[in-house]
């Protein structure tokens, strides 16, 4: 009898189950809904648990789905990426007034929490460097130290064209070696980026065959060519998952694995450089640390100028410094095959004014169609579209609506600005001619913020700009880039992902064609 009893029991509790089942996800979703702060921005209606991602996986180009929605909910948004929300900006006005007008409210960045494991300073608790430390009186300390640093070693100065001449020069001579056959540029135009950053910031280049050199770009592709897996997206519906797994996901394990692998590169060079360092002949970008490490007059200066503060500063230099401009270029070069036109113009202008000398940053002037061209390319392919991730120093409010401090990414929406028509009549149309007035000369334009505005924008937006002129124009002077015979017209549409936060071309050959 009482084994009858158990079962009956047994029987009548899981009867309930499905129950009980449905009224514990009904009370998930309750409680995850109290969890959400009051009068946050509008933004599309999302699934449960799942958010805005059906909407957002569908998206074929990101910065253009998020632009689209916010002709519909404004300037200030709301997305949800599973339970992880974003406030979305939009527009010119929206931006400048959070990142310029309000920057001491909008100013800070958050940290994969995979990523500050690896990157955190034991000493501070926070991420050291620049890109991705919050704001704050060390990250001013650090920023302008970088600038100030970088002004010396040539950012603004003759001594960087020099520099630029000197990798252009080698860039030309890997291009001539092609042979006229078709190649894909993407390795060379990295390895010439990469080792002007090297000349400044470390002292000396690197041959493109060398093998340190190699892994240092193969560490530069790892998060670039990352892809999202199933458990990367399970975690974002839920975020518990983090803690209950075994193994890490696809993204945390490239971005450990070239974050240690760059630790490693960079802790060698510090100690390559700390056994010939001279505090009366300062070299580069380390040496320069280095004597500031010996002039910290106290404790906390010191932990301020720490090694592990100059190897994330040197990781976030070539982080930030060398995928944009190497994309920037390759992105140059497509448009020039694709309007044969406009490239004839620009050869045109620069055999008019160069002839065969060697160019220079400061006859930009005289090339107005050259550097209208450039400004185009920036405005309609800008590298990172949506910036790097802000976020709120403190709570605050925007426009009306509150942006919370904690838990909430801020994505800046660079390409709603440079595609809006009201800025930019015909936004999708390829057209050099709008940064030219009527009688020929380059007209800047305010809203073409391809290194952002703000606290925020571009530590080297002074070097990249030096460094896309000098090397367009070199290689403008010495080819005529043509698509290989018979083959299919690239995509213009880019390989946008979150993980790297960059827009590259999708992988194109070309035919590199001596000019006489």
């Amino acid at each position: 009898m009482d084994i009858l009893l158990e079962v009956v029991t047994a029987a009548r509790r899981y009867a309930d189950l499905p129950m009980l089942l449905a009224a514990a996800c009904v009370c998930m979703l309750a409680y995850l809904c109290l969890q959400r702060p009051s009068n946050l921005p509008p933004g599309p209606k999302g699934w449960p648990l799942l958010g805005n991602m059906p909407t957002l996986a569908k998206s074929t180009f990101l910065p253009a789905t998020l632009t689209k929605l916010s002709k519909q909910y404004g300037g200030v948004m709301t997305v949800w990426n599973g339970r992880f929300p974003s406030i979305v900006l939009s527009g010119y006005e929206t931006i400048r007034t959070a990142l310029v007008k309000r920057a001491e409210d909008f100013s800070s960045r958050g940290c994969h929490p995979g990523v500050a494991v690896v990157r955190r300073d034991d000493a501070t608790g926070e991420v050291p460097g620049f890109l991705m430390s919050p704001y704050g009186p060390r990250w001013k300390q650090q920023r302008k130290f970088a600038l100030m640093t970088l002004r010396d070693f040539g950012v603004g100065k003759r001594t960087l064209e020099d520099r630029v001449k000197e990798e252009a020069n080698a860039f030309v001579q890997e291009i001539l070696s092609q042979n006229e056959k078709p190649f894909d540029l993407k390795i060379l135009t990295e390895n010439c980026v990469c080792n002007i950053i090297c000349s400044i910031v470390l002292g000396d280049r690197f041959e493109y065959g060398d093998p340190e050199f190699l892994r240092l770009i193969r560490l530069l592709n790892t998060t670039v060519e990352a892809k999202p897996s199933l458990l990367d997206v399970v975690e974002m519906v839920l975020p518990v998952f983090r803690y209950l797994r075994l193994s890490r996901t696809t993204i945390e394990v490239q971005a450990l694995k070239m974050f240690q692998g760059f630790q490693e590169f960079c802790s060698e060079q510090i100690e390559k450089h700390r056994l010939t360092f001279d505090p009366n002949d300062i070299r580069d970008f380390v040496d320069a640390f280095l004597l500031e490490q010996q002039r910290a007059p106290d404790e906390p200066s010191r932990a301020n100028f720490s090694d592990k503060q100059l190897q994330e500063l040197l990781i976030d230099l070539f982080l930030a410094g060398t995928e944009t401009i190497s994309s920037t270029i390759r992105w140059a070069l497509l448009y020039m095959m694709l309007n044969t036109e406009i490239q004839e113009k620009v050869h045109q202008e620069i055999d008019s004014v160069l002839g065969q000398s060697t160019p220079s940053y400061g006859q930009r002037s005289l090339l107005p169609y050259t550097a209208a061209t450039l400004a185009e390319i920036q405005r309609i392919k800008p590298i990172v579209p949506l910036s790097v991730p802000h976020k709120a120093s403190r709570d605050t409010t925007l426009n009306g609506y509150n942006i919370p401090s904690e838990g909430y990414e801020i994505l800046v929406n660079l390409w709603s600005v440079h595609m809006d028509p009201l800025l930019f009549p015909e936004p999708d149309t390829f057209q050099p001619e709008r940064f030219l007035d009527e009688v020929g000369n380059f007209v800047p334009h305010e809203a073409l913020i391809p290194f952002g505005v703000g606290h925020r924008m571009c530590l080297g937006e002074q070097l990249a700009k030096v460094e896309l002129f000098m090397l367009f124009v070199s290689l403008m002077q010495r080819f005529t880039f043509r698509l290989p015979e018979g083959a299919p017209k690239p995509s213009m549409l880019g390989s946008f992902d979150m993980a790297s936060f960059v827009n590259p071309p999708l992988p194109f050959e070309l035919c590199a064609f001596p000019r006489e």
